[in-house]
């Protein structure tokens, strides 16, 4: 008895110390979300948008509404996004439960962008080991966010009935790499714990697995859930080909010309000056925004993009998405017919019409500048740089 303590104390001391060398991380940020009343507000905006009954519309449909998906319980719509040019090929679960009818609950549920469809793990008890592994081709691009839609979000009920993750272990290619403390929250929790992938053209496969620690018990079931759990990163966005950039010496390129070290027209909260670019990318996107001016000058961009708007500050078409997948875009706002937009020449344009379109095509854009400016000048008109996280 007393060799099998010994064995007890040294194998606890060996786990909590192997623990202790892997970092531990809370949300950056996290939005709670009544799923069941916004997808109701959803369709209710739905209807009235149909009946081309704009007006009528409250400002908690407004804030739900978003034109390019069918269903509030998508995670993205018709629009770009990350995955437009990302994400894993393969999702896979330790176990799951099984199936309830026509109702699964495997493992590909939790990365089919949808919060109505959940993976819930299917061994006894609270599923303390279970996991879900993420494989991705290698040259994809890169993660820099996990996100994680905890618990049966169904509604309030099934949420509290159902157990939800605590803690979940990170691995990458097999090694342990960091610790996710989750709320006990209905809603999206944004971690960040570095820039993950290699999208060098010939770099390897790799993956990533997540595996249960702790729970929050439910209050009827043993089952532990997770609705989603999907990401965000680089390596993607922005403009058209065809996009003619202000060039610091006066003159014009083709955003797809742009390149590192060419001297362009920028836009700190400071002014206007001339930055060197360091960081260019292009990616293929299903999905963009063409905003039309008075001028008769048209942009056309992923829906997320930011504008600078004189009155509003940084503006997009999905202003959400940009708060999402944008560092350093907190405050932007939803851009509309009527906002004057700031323009390289010193007079605003004035935005006349907004619409989505859907088809492939590439858009580029700058990442980053050696100075840290956050505009540039997209058809003469200030669109925000896509910061690259380091």
């Amino acid at each position: 008895m007393k060799i099998q303590n010994i064995l007890i104390v040294a194998f606890l001391f060996v786990v909590t110390n192997v623990m202790a060398e892997v970092p531990v991380f809370q949300p950056k940020n996290s939005r709670e979300i009544d799923f069941e009343k916004s997808s109701k507000l959803f369709d209710s905006a739905v209807r009235k948008v149909e009946q081309n009954n704009w007006e009528a519309l409250t400002k908690e449909e407004e804030a739900v509404l978003d034109e390019t998906k069918d269903s509030f319980w998508d995670v993205h719509g018709e629009g770009c996004s990350w995955y437009c040019a990302g994400g894993p090929y393969s999702v896979s679960a330790s176990s799951y439960l099984k199936s309830s009818g026509y109702v699964n609950y495997k493992g590909a549920n939790a990365h089919d962008l949808n919060y109505r469809k959940v993976w819930a793990e299917g061994v006894d008890g609270d599923g303390i080991g279970e996991y879900l592994i993420y494989k991705f081709r290698g040259g994809s691009p890169r993660v820099t966010q996990i996100i994680v839609v905890n618990g049966y979000v169904k509604n309030q009920t099934v949420f509290k009935e159902n157990s939800r993750v605590k803690k979940l272990k990170v691995y990458k290619d097999g090694k342990p790499i960091a610790i996710l403390e989750l709320k006990d929250i209905m809603g999206e929790q944004v971690f960040e714990i570095g820039t993950l992938g290699d999208n060098r053209e010939n770099a390897p496969a790799w993956s990533l697995k997540f595996e249960i620690l702790e729970v929050y018990k439910g209050d009827k079931y043993d089952d532990t859930v997770i609705s989603e759990l999907y990401f965000a990163g680089i390596d993607v966005h922005c403009l058209a080909k065809g996009t003619k950039i202000s060039m610091g010496d006066g003159s014009e390129k083709n955003i797809e010309e742009v390149k590192a070290g060419d001297k362009v027209l920028s836009y700190s909260s400071k002014g206007i000056g001339v930055s060197v670019v360091k960081v260019t990318d292009v990616a293929t996107h299903e999905g963009f925004v063409r905003y039309k001016f008075t001028s008769g000058k048209e942009l056309v961009c992923t829906l997320d993009h930011p504008l600078l708007s004189i009155e509003n500050g940084w503006v997009s078409a999905r202003p959400e998405r940009t708060k999402r997948f944008y560092d350093g875009y907190d405050n932007v706002q939803k851009a509309k017919v009527g906002m004057q937009i700031l323009s390289a020449n010193g007079v605003p344009e004035t935005i006349v019409s907004i619409s989505v379109d859907s088809y492939k095509q590439d858009f580029y854009t700058i990442v980053e500048f050696t100075d840290n400016q956050t505009g540039f000048f997209a058809n003469g008109l200030c669109v925000g740089v896509e910061p690259l996280e380091k």
